[in-house]
């Protein structure tokens, strides 16, 4: 860039399919990266800490002002700022809002865009749809955990909530355990259980898939096992729940949203694996004392037993310590792993990071000017 010029590649959704952002193999492999540089603190995020998860904006349940917006399900906005160094070293924020009503307008919930910024000037780079994009990324994280923890010769797998969360994790199982062969779903609703067998026949011909009734026969002789659901919080007791005995000795139970086991199974069996600890430290902070009222993650609900001197934090591993081999993949046969997954904006950032310069190899997108000279500088 010649400054004081300054201009930016815009990126559409159909330019970012056409840049790479459905591909997994390659999203996991950055996501693994990605840790590898944030275990030894090339990154930041958020936060007078550096691991704020992002600043969000919530509405009143009412207000005097009529124009005002109020709350409701996924109701809010917000921003998710991130640098990472190393081969991405970029600058950049995710953007979004959400809302559930957006459904009945044919919109998805959320509606998501990312800006990638020079890291010295702050000037933008790229401002891309980002939809696909924190799906797919989103996804990734879970496959690599399932890349080093879950059976090599993986065959079944549950899911738990059958949304777009849980395809793009499906995807990443496929990438990273291409010998899956039964799929077994649990949905609320036949529209969306329908929806999501569809996809796996038309992506995976030849796998088994089928609906069950219950969480515990999608856990049962499951692998591996994907849950993202969504569940009001404050009440723990409501969170979806996962008995011990429901699961399959060495199996991997992956979550991005609100999970509940018996403490007893937590503090004594479990290895419980959080895809950034200082994530779940920053929550525990920020929501203390009982942040898992508020961030329905299972290792949050960990952070609050370590709080309460009921565990202690050597019983709370981070993945990025087991890909730069500070400790061992497994730390006993046949152990079952439980692996939180918070979401963070260096994911975005990795992501939209080879993305954008695929598409600038590839003469994708379409620039757009943002001045020659400012003109506050004239």
């Amino acid at each position: 860039m010649e400054y004081p010029k300054v201009d930016f590649l815009y990126l559409n959704e159909d330019d970012m399919i056409a840049a790479g952002v459905k591909d997994m193999k390659g999203c996991v492999e950055a996501m693994e990266e990605m840790f590898k540089l944030m275990k030894v603190g090339n990154y930041r995020m958020g936060g007078a800490n550096g691991n704020s998860h992002g600043c969000m904006v919530c509405f009143p349940e009412s207000s005097p002002f009529p124009e005002m917006p109020v709350d409701g399900p996924d109701r809010r906005f917000m921003a998710m700022p991130a640098y990472l160094g190393g081969k991405f070293d970029m600058a950049g924020m995710k953007w979004y809002g959400s809302n559930v009503e957006n459904k009945k307008k044919g919109l998805p919930r959320s509606i998501l865009m990312l800006t990638l910024n020079d890291k010295d000037t702050g000037a933008p780079l790229a401002y891309m749809s980002a939809n696909i994009l924190s799906a797919y990324r989103t996804g990734a994280v879970p496959g690599v955990g399932f890349k080093y923890f879950a059976p090599e010769d993986s065959r079944v797998m549950g899911i738990v909530g059958p949304g777009v969360m849980s395809r793009t994790a499906l995807e990443a199982a496929f990438a990273v355990r291409p010998g899956i062969t039964t799929v077994k779903v649990k949905g609320r609703g036949k529209v969306s259980l329908d929806k999501f067998i569809e996809y796996v026949k038309k992506e995976h011909p030849g796998t088994e898939v089928y609906a069950v009734d219950t969480i515990e026969s999608a856990v049962r002789d499951a692998d591996i096992v994907s849950v993202s659901t969504s569940s009001p919080t404050g009440d723990p007791s409501s969170y979806p729940y996962i008995a011990e005995e429901w699961i399959k000795p060495g199996a991997i139970i992956e979550t991005t949203a609100a999970l509940r086991f018996d403490d007893d199974f937590l503090i004594n069996r479990a290895r419980t694996v959080t895809d950034n600890i200082k994530l779940y430290e920053a929550w525990e902070e920020e929501y203390a004392p009982n942040a898992y009222n508020t961030v329905p993650i299972t290792a949050v609900h960990v952070e609050d037993l370590i709080a309460e001197g009921k565990m202690t934090s050597d019983q709370i591993d981070d993945l990025g310590d087991v890909l730069t081999g500070k400790i061992p993949v497994h730390r006993k046969p046949e152990e079952i792993v439980v692996y939180s997954v918070g979401g963070m904006p260096v994911e975005d950032v990795a992501w939209g990071t080879i993305v954008y310069r695929n598409a600038l190899e590839r003469g994708i997108g379409t620039k757009l000017k943002l001045w020659d000279t400012p003109d506050l500088m004239k």
